[in-house]
């Protein structure tokens, strides 16, 4: 099918459009840019506090079990296999900073709910795991809109720049986020830190709507298109017929069934296992973002010298292993074990994550980018609320350590999906779609 074409916005000014290939970027696309970065330290700032104090809400304030802690991971999760293909269609019929504004909005009012219910004294396990659900389907759609606006604002040639950019504020915005949630849940309870992060949407709204940039108006579809459905399945051919975006999707699928489980049992295993405080349980699960940092700094560097192909799969090889300290950890120095794991793991996720989303938003048809991300982010998160589950169950019936240890095993092995593949053979990433 040919590329639609899109009708040019009457309010867009000469200065609004990504600079040409190899062009510096004008002040007003640098200015656009940094408050494009700037929302996203909000939106991430105020994740990574959810992503500690949500849970801590269920296992202290509500004494959830660990099949409880896994379903509200799957919850969380829940809208990449219910909306993750059609979300991709309804993005490219929008302009994608109006949705990342809406998303943020709803985050606004989702993150007021718990605190409210928790002073009515009706807070419940079905609450929360509604609420993560919820909060789960404004992400999904402020993701796609996200990662499909970038090329708008940076160019094709700054991808790897723009994602590693954006990489680093998110790393850095995570670096506190764990250990500022655990201060305050010490401090003022979880509910009393939930409340707080919907300012950080709010401000992240605000930034956005500063942006100067119009977007083209996405055409109108033409008559006796096959609607919905149709769109869904070319996003889904897209991808599925692209040897490379198939290898990549199978890669990130795997790593990510395991890593949601680790992730969906870290939690639990820190506070009622080890012995930790919540405050430390923040400030352990703040390496993780360390090593995001230190990642997304050197990548840009590590592509031109390695090749981001050879990368893309060099990265799990070397790190993923390391996930096999979590387990060791207990108390006293014992700790380090997890912080070390935690620490390596996530540089090489990070690593991985740069290197190939460039890939995806390079060898993609602008008209199909909504799409093309939304098809990917089905089928690698789709299979993260089965991930929860399944580390509930196997923390219930196995125990939470042993049920790391398998989790964790399952990590060190999903490199060999990448190394069974075309890409073993690639230094750089081919520049035309490999079909």
């Amino acid at each position: 099918m040919s590329q639609p074409t899109t009708a040019p916005d009457p309010a867009a000014g000469a200065d609004t459009a990504a600079p040409p290939e190899g062009a510096e970027p004008s002040a007003r696309q640098r200015r656009d840019f940094r408050r494009f970065m700037a929302s996203h330290v909000c939106n991430e700032l105020g994740s990574s506090i959810t992503y500690v104090a949500l849970p801590l809400t269920a296992v202290l304030t509500l004494h959830a079990s660990a099949w409880e802690a896994g379903v509200l991971a799957a919850a969380e999760n829940a809208a990449f296999l219910l909306l993750g293909l059609p979300a991709g269609a309804w993005v490219d019929r929008l302009r994608r900073r109006d949705v990342m504004i809406a998303a943020d909005l709803a985050r606004a009012v989702l993150l007021t709910v718990v605190p409210v219910a928790w002073l009515l004294d009706a807070d419940s396990m079905p609450l929360l795991y509604t609420v993560a659900l919820l909060l789960g389907c404004a992400r999904l759609f402020g993701d796609v809109a996200d990662q499909s606006y970038l090329p708008t604002l940076v160019g094709q040639s700054r991808l790897i720049e723009g994602n590693s950019r954006l990489e680093t504020v998110r790393s850095g915005a995570e670096v506190a986020g764990p250990g500022v949630a655990g201060f305050f849940v010490q401090l003022l309870g979880p509910a009393g830190t939930l409340a707080g992060q919907a300012v950080t949407s709010l401000t992240s709204v605000a930034l956005l709507g500063r942006i100067e940039a119009r977007e083209e108006r996405p055409a109108p579809r033409p008559a006796g298109h096959g609607g919905l459905w149709q769109e869904i399945r070319e996003g889904l051919q897209h991808v599925l017929r692209h040897r490379v975006l198939r290898v990549l999707a199978l890669g990130t699928a795997s790593v990510n069934l395991c890593l949601s489980g680790i992730f969906a049992l870290e939690t639990l295993f820190l506070t009622r296992t080890v012995g930790l405080p919540p405050a430390a349980v923040g400030w352990i699960l703040t390496t993780a973002a360390l090593g995001s940092v230190l990642a997304a700094l050197v990548t840009r560097r590590l592509s031109r010298r390695v090749g981001a192909a050879r990368l893309t799969w060099l990265s799990l090889l070397v790190t993923m292993p390391f996930g096999l300290l979590l387990p060791l950890a207990g108390p006293g120095w014992r700790v380090g074990l997890f912080v070390l794991g935690v620490l390596v793991q996530s540089a090489g996720v990070t690593t991985y994550n740069i290197c190939q989303v460039a890939y995806r938003q390079a060898v993609c048809p602008p008209h199909l980018l909504g799409r093309m991300t939304a098809t990917m982010r089905f089928l690698v998160w789709g299979v993260l609320p089965v991930s929860g589950l399944l580390a509930g169950a196997l923390g219930e019936l196995a125990g939470v350590r042993t049920a790391l240890w398998i989790l964790t095993a399952g990590l060190a092995a999903t490199p060999l999906v990448l190394l069974c593949s075309p890409l073993r053979r690639m230094r750089d990433f081919d520049a035309a779609p490999a079909q």
